[in-house]
């Protein structure tokens, strides 16, 4: 698999980190020069002109001189590649000068060199030595799938299955160190972390969870770690091949620099401390990390941390074969203008549906606007016959734009059906709606009666008293669980999705039944549209201290 010139010559996604994070991921990774560092093997997938390789290299010549290693036995100790020969170059002449002011023979450094830094694409199968290693040290690079060209794009996916949608080369960095690592073999990233939370880094996110562990994730967004301006995400991230154990969650501001980091990286190694706080850095450890390719949750290492205990300790909301508890969107029909009317004459009467949208929960009460469905579903779910209508086949067959649709396209023959089928048992059960877009969580009750329209979630459930469970989705506990997963558009709007709203975590409403007192406080403060009162009493049901997770009382933790 040979490639010539496999991205833009402009740009090859070359970002230059910091001494100091450099040497960070070295210590966290376990690359000290008090080892015998010559009996492992190091990697760097993207050296560049040695930002990496350099500082690895001086430990790598401490341990041999330490550790009485001849110079010349060091072969194996380091493999570093680059796409571009002008990095090979001054990453080997960086290597040489090192090992030479070391004590080095020229003859021996220059051999060295060139053996441990070599030109190679690292994402090509062929071109890099199939042998596994102990620690991977790097910063690999930042190029969009859009950016390279077919064949390199191509290429990169046939070799590696992670590399999916329209990510970034960087995934593919990852999968492959993963798979040269031996056991207990480590990996120490600073990289952009949008792959633990976007859909295209699903396959990598099942692969880590699957097979490795997460040891360190250290968000530093606004964080100086690079030579040069960059808009990355970047997150210090270290991943190891063994079973999952704890992990050192930690969220940085702007002021995070060397002594800090340090600082974190000493505290992280008694695993006996929980918390810990520095300049410009709050950190957590966490007992285990999240499962699975789903997103994994973002937020402050408390907020993480309270996720983490809600998923190990109670159940998630949607649960139709224990609690009957569903999660689901309302009727997407494919020609609003058409289904959606105010006018219940257009159509016989058993056709005409009450239908429940966003403005009806402007209030926090279900206020109907007087809004109808338009339903060409018979109860059973079969299309009705238009035969059997002719006011609503009148009607509709004025708008020949329904036989444009997609959707009729595919069946010319059910062309008025609307996209999504309407199940007649839904109507008469009580519901709690929520709306897509919203800061807030903020459930309402619709009591029965109405059709959600696709604008709206909803929640029905056998088990649970609905007025009970609207206060827990009322409480800022539920708003956190939506915060950590949902994705924040412009404004701090969430997306109150079914995804999301799925992943929920509820105590079992039987157990909590029995608390008489916060069942009612439940109830009373969501009727009462009280997210202070709600959040306390799912404190209590939770058995959490709101402070402990970064849920104290905030001006505006009410809408």
């Amino acid at each position: 698999m040979t490639l010539t010139n496999p991205v833009p010559t402009a740009s090859y996604g070359e970002v230059f980190t910091r001494r100091w994070v450099v040497d960070v991921l070295l210590d966290l990774t376990g690359y000290t020069s008090d080892r015998d560092l010559g009996a492992l093997r190091l990697l760097e997938p993207s050296c560049g002109s040695g930002a990496f390789l350099g500082p690895a290299v001086e430990r790598l010549i401490e341990s041999a001189q330490a550790h009485g290693r001849d110079f010349a036995s060091l072969g194996e100790a380091v493999r570093a590649y680059d796409l571009q020969p002008g990095h090979v170059g001054l990453a080997r002449e960086l290597c040489k000068n090192l090992l030479t002011t070391a004590g080095a023979s020229g003859a021996v450094a220059a051999t060295l060199a060139e053996q441990w830094v070599q030109h190679a694409d690292f994402l090509l199968e062929r071109e890099v030595e199939d042998r596994q290693v102990d620690v991977v040290i790097g910063n690999p690079p930042y190029i969009r799938y859009d950016d390279l060209s077919e064949a390199a794009a191509a290429n990169y996916r046939r070799a590696w299955r992670t590399m999916r949608g329209r990510g970034d080369i960087y995934v593919g960095f990852f999968e492959r160190s993963l798979r040269m690592l031996a056991p207990g073999g480590k990996i120490g990233f600073i990289c952009a972390d949008r792959w633990m939370r976007n859909q295209y880094g699903s396959a990598l996110r099942e692969l880590v969870a699957s097979r490795y562990a997460v040891e360190h994730v250290w968000t530093m967004h606004d964080v100086n770690a690079f030579e040069t301006q960059v808009s990355a995400y970047p997150a210090i991230t270290v991943l190891a091949n063994k079973p999952q154990g704890s992990v050192v969650v930690a969220d940085t501001t702007v002021g995070f620099g060397e002594a800090s980091a340090q600082a974190l990286a000493k505290w992280s190694r008694d695993e006996s401390l929980v918390g810990f706080a520095d300049t410009a850095v709050k950190a957590h450890r966490l007992p285990h990390w999240f499962d699975g390719c789903e997103l994994w949750p973002t937020g402050s290492p408390a907020r993480l941390a309270l996720i983490e205990y809600l998923n190990d300790m109670f159940f998630p909301l949607h649960d139709p074969g224990g609690t009957g508890t569903k999660v689901s969107i309302g009727v997407a029909t494919g020609a609003d203008k058409v289904y959606v009317t105010k006018d219940p004459d257009v159509a016989e009467p058993d056709r005409i549906l009450p239908l429940a949208m966003r403005h009806d929960l402007t209030s926090g009460t279900f206020e109907w606007q007087g809004n109808y469905l338009i339903n060409p579903w018979d109860d059973d779910g079969s299309l009705v016959s238009l035969g059997d209508y002719p006011r609503m086949s009148a009607y509709l067959s004025q708008y020949p734009e329904l036989r444009a649709r997609h959707v009729a396209k595919k069946a010319p023959l059910a062309w008025y059906r609307t996209i999504d089928k309407v199940n007649a048992d839904l109507v008469p059960r009580p519901k709690l709606l929520l709306q897509d877009m919203k800061s807030h969580i903020h459930p309402v009750l619709e009591p029965g009666g109405y059709y959600p329209h696709h604008n709206l979630y909803y929640v029905v459930s056998d088990k649970w008293d609905m007025e009970v469970l609207g206060g827990l989705l009322l409480s800022r506990v539920a708003q956190a669980f939506i915060e950590a997963y949902c994705v924040r558009m412009r404004g701090g709007t969430l997306r109150f999705q079914a995804q999301y709203l799925k992943r929920l975590r509820v105590p079992d409403p039987l157990v909590l039944e029995r608390d008489k007192a916060t069942w009612n406080a439940l109830r009373v403060a969501f009727r009462a549209r009280d997210v202070a009162g709600a959040t306390d009493a799912a404190a209590r049901a939770y058995g959490i201290n709101l402070a402990d997770f970064d849920l104290a009382p905030t001006k505006d933790a009410a809408e």
